[in-house]
């Protein structure tokens, strides 16, 4: 593991949503600019409002820093995010473990057009299981459907 440092704690709304949503927009900006700065833009209230209260989401500090999360629904990764200048670090890596070793199986759904997540997906050993061309939105931004089990 790169870096030892990283601490996995439980999500707190009152202390962590606003980083969190910082996070979240940082890391989709670099990650989907197919998708838009407007839409994401759009989408961080319903991430706020919504998504991160209803999942159980973990929270990655480094050295006393938050700099990562993923927040599941059951089994599914509804969503992985590390800053960008923090990734290559292994947090992705010890985020899934922590979820993987609590969960036994995980799955997921990854914009294709997002090689990187692809890549890092493969790499821990996710296998695809489906595809789909459009997003929950409609937008036709394909997705890979991802399974991986203990």
């Amino acid at each position: 593991m790169k870096n030892a440092n990283v601490v996995i704690r439980p999500f707190d709304a009152a202390t962590d949503l606003k980083t969190l949503s910082n996070i979240w927009l940082e890391a989709s900006l670099k990650a989907h600019p197919f998708i838009g700065e407007k839409r994401l833009n759009e989408q961080r209230k319903m991430i706020e409002e919504e998504y991160l209260p209803k999942a159980e989401t973990s929270v990655a500090c480094l050295n006393g820093e938050t700099v990562g999360f993923i927040s599941l629904l059951g089994c599914f990764i509804g969503g992985i995010f590390i800053a960008p200048d923090r990734q290559g670090l292994g947090i992705g890596r010890r985020l899934i473990a922590d979820a993987l070793t609590r969960k036994g199986e995980l799955s997921l759904e990854v914009y294709t057009e997002n090689e990187q997540a692809v890549r890092f997906y493969r790499t821990l050993g996710f296998q695809e299981v489906s595809r789909r061309s459009i997003d929950d939105f409609g937008f036709p931004f394909p997705n890979a459907a991802l399974i991986l089990k203990t």
